[in-house]
């Protein structure tokens, strides 16, 4: 056993997936006569990232751990061992299946991503893919506080190279700066781009203070003066105009959105990740389509925002919703209070018992149970359900960058030091507010600009690492009563990977 480690495990899946017959001509500018083998294994390796992304593990282990989102154990449901709790109660250990599996996805999107490289790729699929690998890597870092990757992917005996934080951070910065002159610019959304990069360098700069000391986050004027600059080279993007904040996460976001700047592809018929369990984890058995009943956010969190702010959500018309909705429910957004059906407009009752109408309400409890089963917590549907798509398969891209994430980065980065004035990071989050209906700040501090953060990027994969940066992770919430320990700055590594990779040490307190 000393020699097997995370990557031949993956092995025979990952040969599955390179040898897969794509039908599909990868969108990314691929000319005639480049060389398949290389693009099929460039979409693979794409494709690594909707498992952890599209509200799959990764995005539990950033959303589901904060004071932004709960999944809690209604009766029989949800409770899945006790998995969802204890990420959400910081109690989790090297054995809870949500590391598991966002390490093992991680490490496949490491693996594909350099075997793309051995495989006689054009300059711009070897830059894509180390552009894909740097981003594994930078979440391998934000998660576990290392990152690990394999340079030999034919002799198996050797063991992967572990990186401490700093050193991960360095590698990141030089790959994506080496490979930036070979991304391509003006290209789709799902394409990786010079862009793109420019944004993974924003997240290195902003976080390297806090991942290098994360008890006590220290952000160096340099580092916040790259953030400033990265921010300034990234052109061509405009906030969504008033109304039009959801089309950033619409079936059709492809075409109009003004913000995305990397996204993950989703077509039906075609490949894509499971965005469609944005609505399926949070609508009720009885809504139409029905979902699972599940997950919710907390009424502090909702209460962050003020009346007529869009992006509490609205009666969002989009392209293949055709339904009257005659009682003006929302479509989108924060679903709070009593729901009705959309092409009737009678109100939704629970399941169980029938005679209860389907009012969500603010309070939720880790565990519910009697009268709150089916109805406590305020439901949250990011992405407009795609009513068009007959298959599983939804179209709406996954957001991963978006224009608003940029500029509140260097907001911040102005906050913390860089070049720029307070009245300029001001007037660039009320620039955004503006648009979204939200009234003007009067000033800014880093305390209300957290919570703008989390009012503009909800449910987007960016709440854990924000209260770390901004040293609130450790803190107590309605449903969390107690503080946390350092430990839980880093998570554990899962006991599998330990157990196969003699070169692994856990971290600390696990």
């Amino acid at each position: 056993m000393k020699y097997i480690n995370l990557y031949s495990y993956l092995l025979i899946f990952l040969l599955f997936f390179s040898c897969t017959k794509l039908n599909e001509k990868f969108r990314s500018n691929l000319e005639e006569g480049d060389d398949i083998a290389a693009a099929e294994l460039l979409v693979t390796a794409y494709n690594m990232l909707n498992s952890p992304y599209q509200q799959g593990s990764r995005w539990c282990l950033q959303e589901l751990s904060s004071d932004e989102a709960i999944a809690p154990t209604r009766g029989g449901d949800w409770d899945d061992n006790g998995r969802h709790r204890a990420i959400h109660l910081h109690t989790w250990n090297a054995d809870n299946d949500y590391l598991s599996g966002c390490f093992n996805s991680f490490g496949a999107a490491v693996f594909q991503s350099s075997n793309v490289l051995r495989n006689n790729p054009t300059k711009q699929q070897a830059a894509e893919a180390r552009f894909i690998r740097a981003l594994a890597l930078f979440d391998m870092v934000d998660l576990w506080g290392k990152a690990i990757y394999r340079e030999d992917l034919i002799n198996f005996k050797l063991d992967p190279i572990i990186l401490e934080a700093k050193e991960g951070l360095d590698f990141i910065i030089k790959e994506v700066n080496e490979i930036m002159p070979d991304l391509p610019s003006g290209v789709p959304a799902f394409v990786a781009s010079q862009n793109a990069a420019r944004v993974l360098l924003m997240k290195v700069y902003l976080n390297r203070g806090a991942f290098l000391n994360r008890e006590s986050p220290s952000f160096l004027p340099d580092d916040m003066n790259k953030v400033i600059e990265l921010a300034n080279q990234i052109t061509g993007y405009t906030i969504s105009l008033p109304g039009k904040y959801f089309d950033n996460f619409a079936p059709d976001n492809d075409e109009k959105s003004t913000e995305n700047i990397f996204t993950l592809y989703n077509k039906e018929g075609v490949r894509g990740g499971s965005v469609g369990n944005t609505y399926n984890t949070i609508a009720h058995y009885n809504m139409n389509p029905g979902g699972w009943n599940g997950w919710a956010t907390l009424s502090a969190f909702y209460n962050k925002f003020s009346a007529g702010d869009e992006r509490l959500g609205f009666d969002y018309r989009y392209t293949g919703f055709d339904k009257p909705n005659p009682a003006k429910n929302k479509t989108v957004g924060f679903l709070v209070g009593q729901q009705y059906n959309l092409t009737t407009g009678a109100p939704l009752m629970a399941r169980n018992p029938s005679t209860q109408t389907l009012s969500f309400t603010p309070e939720i409890t880790l565990r519910t149970s009697g009268s709150t089963l089916e109805t406590a917590g305020i439901r949250v549907l990011k992405y407009a359900y795609d009513y068009a798509s007959k298959a599983g398969q939804k179209n709406n891209d996954w957001v991963i960058y978006r224009y608003a994430d940029v500029l509140l980065m260097k907001a911040e980065a102005i906050l913390r030091g860089g070049a720029g004035t307070a009245a300029e990071a001001l007037a660039i989050v009320n620039g955004i507010r503006n648009n979204r209906g939200a009234a003007a700040l009067l000033s800014l501090t880093l305390d209300n600009l957290l919570d703008e953060r989390g009012r503009e990027l909800y449910w987007e994969g960016w709440r854990r690492q924000d209260l770390i940066r901004y040293n609130k992770f450790l803190g107590s919430w309605e449903t969390k009563p107690e503080s946390g320990k350092p430990k839980e700055l880093v998570y554990a590594f899962p006991s599998q990977q330990i157990a196969v990779n003699p070169a692994l040490k856990q971290n600390p307190g696990y």
